[in-house]
């Protein structure tokens, strides 16, 4: 697809009408009561040691949810680690056997969400992987919000997630809080390299791509992200698979025209960048 088709197309897509099928769902009583727009966030969640430590990293992510001013009515992940072919999975278990992380279950996710897109199907299987649980341990210590993820099913196109997260903009309106969890520069291979994955100086290219990035956002010229490609050898370097790169586009794209977008950590550790911002007020 043409950039300039896409920009001109993803402009319209929040005029899109939902089904008044969907809007009778995100009413029904007892599922997702009206409530103040939640934010979106976007982590770069790294090392799942980092479930474990007290850094500048960690507090900041402390900080993010001390700083929510209402309690989510449910919390969904979109995370790098949860990775599917061609269609969207979402995890909806009535409980979760991780010893850092249980929550009471969101089965009514399993009703409402699929309804919002068919695209997205239920996943019976009750884990949750690190780019979850591990950054939920520090923003969500009290682990009393109901919790669950959707895949990022890696062989779509960048405008397929585009799309789907426009249909998921109306959980906003229902105290949902939507948190995409990667990072925007990846490259584990050239991170070893380094010697360390936590203390590694970072490469000047990883910097140079977690920049253009954050000018990309500030300009909100969010088209460009998804045409990333563009910059050759940079974006190999930098996205070698798309896998933790998707959820920050998520988090992008659920933004609306004015709002807000505030980094709330910026630092790369050799080849990977641990920027972390939210979408919206807190």
């Amino acid at each position: 697809m043409e950039r300039k088709r896409f920009i001109k197309m993803a402009a319209l897509l929040p005029l899109i009408p939902y089904s008044s099928q969907i809007e009778r769902l995100l009413n029904l009583p007892g599922i997702f009561q009206p409530a103040e727009k939640m934010p979106v966030f976007f982590v770069g969640h790294g090392d799942p040691e980092n479930a474990f430590r007290d850094n500048p990293f960690t507090q900041s992510l402390r900080k993010m949810g001390a700083g929510l001013t209402r309690k989510p009515s449910a919390i969904l992940v979109i995370s790098g680690h949860y990775l599917t072919a061609e269609n969207s999975w979402l995890k909806v278990p009535a409980h979760f056997n991780c010893s850092y992380y249980d929550v009471a279950g969101a089965t009514s996710f399993s009703t409402v969400i699929p309804e919002l897109s068919p695209q997205v199907k239920i996943d019976e299987s009750t884990d949750l992987d690190h780019g979850a649980w591990a950054i939920l341990r520090h923003m969500m210590p009290d682990a009393n919000i109901p919790v669950m993820e959707l895949s990022v099913p890696v062989s779509q196109r960048l405008d397929y997630h585009w799309n789907l997260a426009q249909q998921l903009k109306p959980l906003r309106e229902k105290g949902v809080l939507i948190v995409g969890s990667g990072n925007i520069v990846h490259n584990l291979q050239l991170s070893l390299l380094k010697g360390t994955f936590s203390n590694g100086k970072p490469y000047s290219w990883a910097i140079e791509f977690d920049e253009w990035v954050k000018a990309r956002i500030n300009e909100r010229d969010f088209g460009s992200l998804f045409y990333y490609r563009n910059l050759g050898k940079l974006a190999r370097r930098a996205v070698p698979t798309e896998d933790h790169y998707i959820p920050m586009l998520y988090s992008i794209a659920l933004a609306d025209k004015h709002e807000e977008i505030h980094y709330t950590y910026e630092e790369v550790l050799a080849a990977v960048s641990m920027r972390c911002f939210t979408v919206g007020r807190c």
